[in-house]
């Protein structure tokens, strides 16, 4: 086993730990708000990470997922797992729509689409009565797991979206490691070869935007239960921004990185909540700093750095055997 699956493994060992932890080292409710937002920036990462298509739309379906959830426990009363069952679907069919209308774009032309689309949802949202507009979706209920197991208490709920983010994550973890996600991969780097072995890469960028826009909608799906409100700012079009950031300064096009990117980011935003609109100006700071120095970003810098590593060792055991058979 190499030095750099090590590092992988270590990594998601460290990832596992921490999600266990972190309710006893945290208040609760800032652990919850990091694993949501640690699921948004790997759905993001499924499609900018291993496609090569970078979206600035992605709020749309992390919002649309809080409202459709947050209406359907709150007005319809259904149970929480349908309720955010309902969230993810709601924004998988919305992705349909984003990606049959973007896709057979590149660049910063389909990054510019899934924009304007997600400013249309916006509007949309803020006009729409069940929202509640800038007031929000305020009361929404947690209910009860399965009918009987209440998920009012803070632990309970922490261990419920732990599930929740963990089988996500494993979802991805099955994608990237599947044969679809070999194509997806092979489109990124060369999408002409691609088409030219006889793959269908416009159908395996629509699946895979779809899949990225469900993942983003249980995500925040969940945030909305967690906190018990939506509102415009889970959809507004800077918030398209947090997987963007997380997925950069973790290391994109990795599986820990996003993670580790959207707990840096949170954990920013919570200690430096005092600073008001100066929390921006930090956080892009980080940014520059990450961009300039670590261009794989954390994690994928690791990992770059031990693959080199590796690749010089033989080279250097064979210049230690030549200088030894010298001497003798």
């Amino acid at each position: 086993m190499t030095s750099t699956s090590n590092l992988r493994i270590a990594g998601w060992l460290f990832v596992a730990v921490a999600a266990v932890a972190a309710p006893f080292l945290f208040h609760p409710l800032f652990a919850m708000q990091i694993l949501c937002f640690a699921l948004f920036a790997a759905a993001f990462n499924l499609l900018a990470g291993y496609l090569g298509l970078i979206s600035f739309g992605h709020a749309a379906f992390f919002g649309l997922g809080a409202y459709i959830s947050g209406y359907a426990v709150k007005a319809w009363q259904w149970p929480t797992e349908l309720g955010i069952l309902a969230g993810m679907i709601g924004a998988g069919a919305v992705g349909v729509v984003f990606g049959f209308l973007a896709i057979r774009r590149h660049g910063v032309y389909f990054a510019m689409i899934t924009l304007a689309l997600a400013q249309l949802i916006y509007f949309i949202c803020h006009q729409a009565p069940f929202t509640g507009g800038e007031d929000g979706m305020a009361g929404i209920p947690r209910g009860y797991l399965f009918g009987f197991i209440s998920l009012s208490n803070n632990l309970v709920m922490y261990c419920f979206v732990l599930a929740i983010v963990s089988a996500g994550l494993l979802v991805i973890y099955r994608i990237v490691h599947s044969p679809f996600g070999l194509l997806l991969q092979a489109i990124r780097d060369n999408d002409r070869r691609a088409t030219s072995l006889g793959y269908e890469i416009e159908r395996a960028k629509l699946v895979a935007f779809i899949l990225s826009a469900a993942l983003t909608g249980l995500a925040g799906a969940t945030k909305a239960i967690v906190f018990q409100f939506a509102s415009q700012t889970d959809i507004l079009w800077s918030t398209s921004g947090i997987p963007v950031l997380a997925s950069l300064i973790g290391g994109i096009g990795t599986l820990s990185g996003p993670v580790i990117g959207a707990a840096v980011m949170v954990a920013l935003e919570n200690l430096l909540g005092g600073l008001g609109q100066w929390v921006f100006f930090v956080q892009g700071a980080i940014f520059v700093f990450v961009v300039m120095f670590f261009r794989r970003g954390i994690y994928g810098e690791l990992l770059a750095s031990l693959e080199r590593r590796r690749k010089l060792r033989p080279v250097s055991d064979k210049v230690e055997l030549k200088v030894a058979a010298a001497q003798h």
